[in-house]
């Protein structure tokens, strides 16, 4: 009986399947994380180590670690206070990192600001108001940068934008011309809108519910900026099964009123296949792209750096979060774009190593620039933020660290060194993560259920107690007796700043 079932299901299921399989257009074939695009699974987020070892920088530049198992971050504000905000629009929240008070390069507690939210994606800050996109609104709260807390009731300000089919994501972002500008992405692969609020860049006045159209023809442009000069400039995904390497990715110069092409143009003003033959007044001034990325390896974010950052001044950083419309993936980076004196567009590498021999280790969506300088790249593949530093630096504190707690009075093994009683800084902090692994700290105190917790150990132990506790450990720890007493101030100054 259970063989009859299982020929019979073979037949109805297998057929079929091998049949479709066969005829399947080779323009839509699919080659991405799935799990992460269909069922909101990623990863856990690499350890530093294997990020220093996969992940490839221009000369002089580090990653580490900043925030993890923030489930899939997408965009990032900070706070005048030094807080940093995520939205993670599939948890329905705005989520705050704590500032680094303790000059580590790590961020400090993570907790939900907000919840319960309709998928929120971008973030602001503008006049004493967290404002926060939502696919189908615009909600406004008072909040305290100082503080990092919220000081009133929720307003949605704005209702009723267009939240059917797909694109759902909607970024938010204060203009130098004191307008709020919104993305609305395409409701369609490609097709003929029915609201022309869709594919579009809207905006409006901060305490005004009137929403206008700035510019049209934007397939989906996730992110948008402003050059030193005021100009925008926004990264536009283009549609999908039109084969591995049609269409590029846009570049635009957005200006108001102007219409981008799609669905009837693509590239440069090429005919789509689809739409091409539509007659509409807009195509005669359609715009094409200022650059072009290769097909399908969705631009999510543009940032321009306005820090001195090497390498990065007057250029922009955008993220490629990945292909799936493609035979083989590609995209899984970071480039830096780059504006010549006579205003020719190149682009370069800046961040890689996402994607190796077809595995995917994390996918780049935002980028910032952080009070300390460095650049905060948010993943949400892996659910991490990661700090990508010039140097050896330290980070510049939203405020000065607490001091540590008194150190028990106890005989040293050994001299210590000179920077013992100081604040850690990044390099020790990132040494001692890899001293924690490799003496085999983690095996009993690492991952999500570790055998033994070290939770609120800093509010029992400081840096040199730890230390000492290394250099004399009790019976049910196992003997460090090789460690030098730097490399001990190491693991003790990671542990303090990973397990607050």
């Amino acid at each position: 009986m259970l063989r009859k079932v299982f020929f019979s299901l073979l037949i109805l299921i297998g057929l079929p399947a091998a049949t479709a399989y066969q005829f399947w257009p080779a323009a839509w074939t699919i080659n991405a994380p799935m799990p992460n695009d269909l069922l909101n699974w990623g990863t856990d987020a690499a350890p530093d180590r294997t990020l220093r070892e996969r992940l490839q920088l221009p000369e002089g530049f580090q990653v580490n670690r900043y925030a993890v198992g923030l489930g899939q971050p997408r965009i990032m504000r900070w706070t005048s206070g030094g807080d940093l905000l995520v939205s993670i629009p599939r948890k329905g929240e705005i989520a705050l990192i704590g500032r680094d008070t303790r000059k580590t390069g790590r961020g400090g507690p993570i907790r939900a600001l907000l919840t319960g939210l309709n998928r929120p994606h971008g973030i602001e800050l503008h006049g004493g108001y967290l404002y926060v996109a939502e696919t189908d609104a615009i909600l406004r709260v008072p909040f305290d940068e100082a503080t990092g807390k919220l000081t009133g009731a929720i307003e949605r300000m704005i209702t009723g934008l267009p939240a059917d089919g797909n694109h759902w994501s909607r970024t938010l972002r204060m203009g130098p011309d004191g307008w709020m500008y919104v993305s609305v992405g395409s409701s369609c692969n490609v097709c003929i809108e029915k609201d022309n609020r869709r594919a579009a860049i809207l905006r409006f006045r901060p305490d005004d519910k009137v929403v206008e159209i700035y510019a049209e023809g934007l397939r989906n442009t996730v992110g948008f900026d402003w050059d030193a000069q005021g100009r925008m400039w926004g990264v536009d995904n283009g549609r999908d099964l039109l084969g591995d390497d049609l269409p590029p990715e846009d570049l635009n110069l957005i200006e108001q009123g102007r219409f981008y092409g799609w669905p009837f143009r693509y590239g440069n003003n090429v005919a789509d296949p689809d739409f091409g033959q539509t007659p509409d007044p807009r195509i005669a001034g359609a715009v094409p792209p200022a650059y072009g990325f290769p097909a399908h390896m969705a631009p999510l974010s543009i940032k321009f750096v306005h820090g001195p950052v090497p390498g990065l001044q007057n250029a922009a950083l955008v993220t490629l979060h990945g292909s799936w419309n493609r035979a083989e993936k590609q995209g899984y980076q970071i480039m830096s774009v780059h504006w010549g004196a006579s205003g020719d567009i190149t682009a370069a590498p800046f961040m890689t190593g996402f994607l190796k021999d077809g595995e995917v280790l994390g996918r780049p969506v935002d980028t910032t620039e952080g009070p300390d300088g460095a650049i905060y790249v948010s993943d949400d593949y892996a659910g991490a933020i990661y700090r990508v530093s010039y140097g050896n630096a330290a980070p510049v504190p939203a405020e000065p660290a607490a001091p540590a707690p008194p150190a028990a009075a106890q005989p040293k093994a050994e001299e210590a060194p000179e920077n013992a009683g100081e604040t850690a800084t990044a390099s020790e902090v990132l040494r001692g993560e890899a001293l924690f692994e490799t003496t085999g700290c983690a095996a009993c105190h690492g991952g999500e259920r570790p055998a033994a917790p070290l939770k609120d150990i800093g509010a029992r132990y400081g840096r040199d107690d730890l230390s000492r506790l290394l250099a004399t450990p009790p019976a049910n720890m196992p003997s460090f007796a090789r460690l030098k007493e730097d490399e001990r101030l190491a693991i003790a100054a990671y542990v303090l700043a990973t397990y607050e």
